[in-house]
């Protein structure tokens, strides 16, 4: 009963969304609308993967016992309430309180206006020509802005506006990496890299980067960016998906360099510095941190509770046409998911 009613509501709630989607994947496939139609309420039915992760995952071709391997939102869910310890998750979910507590690698100063008054901040801005401001939880992009900073800039006016608008989060801008900024100059463009702290041991489980699409000062998805996955050499797979609008990209849309070929600087080093993170806060084993490419290497941005599950398993970013679950399943034990029904 619990799933037929999980369907209604799925269907209830975007039923023009799940038609222009069947639409998409009959181009993209060369699946026919009627198939699309009762597989993917089958798929929803028996695992629980709604279309929209039914057309990432490249289920129109992708058929059988192989649909059992991807991981599903569900299990994402399941795995971080198991592996983190809500009691902590003020840290991955308070940006002031991760920054002070993975200082050691967020290398940039920050200030929480809550604990400073308007000289304070005046002192911070000093030499700066600008800014990062954000509000303490908000998540996806939002509630993230560049203020521009010039000798005309009234700071204390500046910072009444910031308090007012619940923005107390104050960073000094990341400078990145000439590379990434041929590829997007308008956004910091991050690494994606999930890793579990599982019984005493680290494990690195996937990693992918996020670009803006030139418009936004944020690379995040829902705000227009795109992704594309890492291979462990650090080059990138051939095509940008961007999820808002439903567009792979084999070439940045304003800058124009190509996603083939284009290779992550310093990122073996990023790797490395989010297993030593991932050391810190055991009680936090399940984490997708996303991390800055500076001229001198790694920096991180922040951790990520319910760190995606979707866009690593992207059809045309793996190689072999499998899910991610086995993989999880290898480090957390075969029955992890199966002590309880999700």
């Amino acid at each position: 009963m619990k799933k037929i009613k999980a369907v209604f509501k799925h269907i209830t709630g975007g039923f023009g969304r799940w038609f222009s989607y069947m639409d998409i994947m009959h181009k993209e496939f060369g699946a026919g609308r009627v198939f699309l139609f009762f597989d993917t309420l089958w798929v929803l039915f028996r695992y629980r993967i709604r279309f929209l992760h039914y057309r990432v995952f490249g289920f129109p071709v992708v058929r059988g016992k192989v649909r059992k391997t991807y991981l599903t939102l569900g299990q994402n869910f399941l795995v971080n309430d198991r592996l983190n310890d809500e009691k902590y998750m003020d840290i991955l979910q308070q940006k002031p309180i991760f920054l002070q507590r993975y200082n050691e690698y967020v290398k940039r100063g920050f200030l929480d206006l809550r604990e400073c008054d308007a000289a304070a901040f005046a002192k911070f801005c000093e030499g700066k020509d600008s800014i990062f401001v954000k509000s303490l939880s908000d998540y996806g992009g939002h509630g993230v802005a560049e203020e521009k900073l010039s000798a005309d800039t009234d700071l204390e006016a500046l910072y009444k506006k910031l308090t007012d608008g619940g923005f107390y989060l104050v960073e000094e801008k990341i400078v990145q990496h000439e590379k990434l900024n041929e590829l997007c100059p308008t956004s910091v463009n991050t690494v994606r890299i999930v890793t579990i702290n599982y019984n005493g041991k680290v494990h690195f489980i996937n990693a992918l980067m996020r670009i803006g699409d030139g418009k936004s000062c944020v690379d995040n998805i829902c705000r227009g960016g795109m992704y594309v996955g890492i291979y462990p050499d650090g080059s990138v797979t051939p095509d940008a998906f961007c999820d808002e609008i439903c567009v792979y990209f084999q070439k940045h849309p304003m800058t124009g360099v190509k996603f083939e070929g284009f290779t992550v600087p310093y990122y073996k080093e990023a790797r490395e510095m989010c297993m030593k993170a991932a050391e810190i806060e055991p009680r936090l084993g399940y984490v997708g941190w996303d991390v800055a490419i500076t001229p001198t290497g790694p920096v991180l941005v922040e951790g990520n509770a319910y760190p995606g599950f979707d866009m690593c398993q992207n059809y045309r970013h793996i190689g072999e046409k499998h899910g991610i679950k086995p993989e999880f399943e290898r480090i957390l034990g075969e029955d992890f998911f199966k002590k309880k029904k999700v």
